[in-house]
């Protein structure tokens, strides 16, 4: 029994160069989204900030990779315009990993990190809507793929980051021998921020200096990243050329041709839906829409904002938890936790490529959704375990890491390609990511470390009975759908006995 059956086998090769260019540009994403978490204090020095200052930066970077995610739709309706903005996003995001080590003001870093969230944000929303127009009905197993790549970039940023991190305050003031914070202290502010800024309570216990002599070395992993990232657009621009896309070019082909397509809509016009947010809210397109249409795209992202929200808020506030009673973990140990979750995530994603072969999406779905609040409720059980926290967390990753690109894959089926749901989806797990995030943060403030697994569980919970009541939209959408194909046969049969 071979892994993959002859028609998978023959559609990648078939798309091979555009399939690999997605998720090449997918690692150039991942690569941007994990860096500055790990390098955030030697960016404070490096700007001369303070560290209220500096966690704006992570706020400007979600602001605009939203704002891109609203947009990227706008590059879809032919294949050139399409990698172009690839080709520029990712030669953006180089561009930006190598001015960054120049930015010595935060406004001048945050400037930067807008640019870059805007190009990552793009590149989310184009990479996933072209894949789904590839493949359609087979782009679950390629979605997988496509977010294993994320993870791979996610693990390599901060690995190429740390060699290069200061052990000790990076700005030298005059009285820096006697109150500058410990090599320990420095390590536990930089686990704290990992997650994009959250929240630190008692920041003040560490003297972090603004004026004096700057010293760090983080200027060589941006450097070093920027030249990881070249490779990117290279790749994008050879697909361009392989597709006699460029300028010179006389022709530019639609994306959807209809030799390109793993398999076509029953109405074929499967592209026609897709486009940017604000495209997708034309009066003209939700015309005779049923209300059925309007709440899969509702409960897709809904079920996306949740997850990613706890996605997002389990890497931000982990650390926090683990450090704090009643589990009082060790800082290098709990500083571990992050890197735990992010591998499960990786290693999940790549274990869902094949079974995505093997099991329909809804099926993934629901054994991931309900893997996730078993793992919330037992963690809550033993709260106060080191070891099954570690447990939990691996098991936590590999369990949500599927979520997305099912999700993503299932809604666009029932739609049969025709709604806005790349968009949509791909926008409201942004925002979910941003807000789930800043609700538990300040929830954490007024209630305690523990409040953070509550809150986690509560949001599984609600994520699951979306995905119920999504199921049960599927099937009126299913007999909408047949009712009105029925209806316009009926009234096609008459002109044809006429004629």
């Amino acid at each position: 029994m071979t892994l993959l059956d002859e028609r998978i086998w023959s559609l990648f090769k078939r798309h091979w160069r555009q399939t690999l260019t997605y998720w090449s540009v997918f690692f150039s994403f991942g690569l941007c989204i994990a860096f500055l978490g790990p390098t955030v204090l030697d960016l404070r020095c490096q700007t001369q900030s303070t560290l209220q200052q500096i966690t704006w930066v992570f706020f400007f970077q979600q602001f605009f990779l939203l704002v891109g995610s609203s947009l990227g739709g706008l590059f879809k309706k032919t294949l050139q315009s399409s990698l172009s903005a690839l080709f520029s996003c990712t030669l953006i995001i180089s561009l930006v990993f190598a001015i960054i080590p120049l930015c010595n003001h935060v406004i001048l870093l945050s400037v930067a990190m807008a640019i870059a969230g805007l190009a990552m944000g793009v590149i989310d929303t184009i990479a996933n809507l072209q894949l789904v127009k590839l493949f359609q009905k087979d782009s679950a197993l390629f979605l997988q793929a496509l977010h294993f790549f994320i993870g791979l970039g996610a693990l390599v940023s901060p690995l190429v980051a740390y060699p290069f991190l200061a052990n000790d305050s990076c700005v030298l003031g005059a009285n820096w021998t006697a109150n500058s914070s410990s090599p320990s202290d420095l390590q536990h502010l930089r686990e704290s921020l990992a997650g994009h800024g959250a929240a630190i309570r008692n920041i003040s216990q560490y003297p972090l200096h603004t004026e004096g002599e700057v010293i760090t070395r983080v200027s060589y992993a941006f450097w070093i990243m920027a030249l990881i990232n070249l490779p990117v657009p290279a790749v994008v621009l050879s697909l361009i050329y392989h597709e006699r896309l460029l300028p010179c070019s006389s022709t530019s082909p639609r994306l959807l041709n209809g030799d390109s397509l793993s398999s076509t809509s029953p109405s074929g016009d499967s592209g026609q839906g897709h486009g940017s947010l604000f495209g997708c809210c034309n009066p003209a397109k939700l015309r005779d829409r049923p209300a059925t249409f309007f709440l899969l795209h509702i409960l897709g992202g809904a079920i996306l904002f949740v997850t990613d929200g706890i996605i997002g808020s389990y890497a931000g506030f982990v650390y926090t938890y683990a450090v704090s009673p009643p589990v009082l973990m060790g800082h290098k140990t709990a500083g571990c936790l992050n890197s735990v979750f992010w591998a499960s995530i990786t290693v999940g994603r790549l274990a869902f490529i094949y079974l995505s072969y093997r099991f329909k999406a809804p099926r993934l779905l629901t054994f991931s959704l309900v893997g996730v609040i078993l793992v919330q409720c037992l963690v809550l059980i033993f709260y106060t375990s080191c070891v099954f926290l570690f447990i939990s967390t691996c098991l936590l990753g590999l369990c949500i890491s599927s979520v997305f690109p099912s999700m993503l894959a299932f809604t666009e089926d029932i739609l049969d390609y025709k709604g806005c749901a790349t968009t949509v989806l791909v926008t409201s797990a942004g925002t979910g990511e941003m807000i789930l995030q800043l609700l538990v943060g300040s929830v954490i403030q007024s209630q305690g470390s523990y409040s953070f697994l509550v809150c986690c569980t509560i949001a599984s919970s609600i994520g699951f009975c979306l995905f119920l009541l999504l199921l049960c939209v599927q099937h009126s959408h299913r007999n909408c759908s047949t009712d009105l194909t029925q209806s316009t046969d009926m009234k096609k049969k008459p002109q044809t006995g006429g004629s």
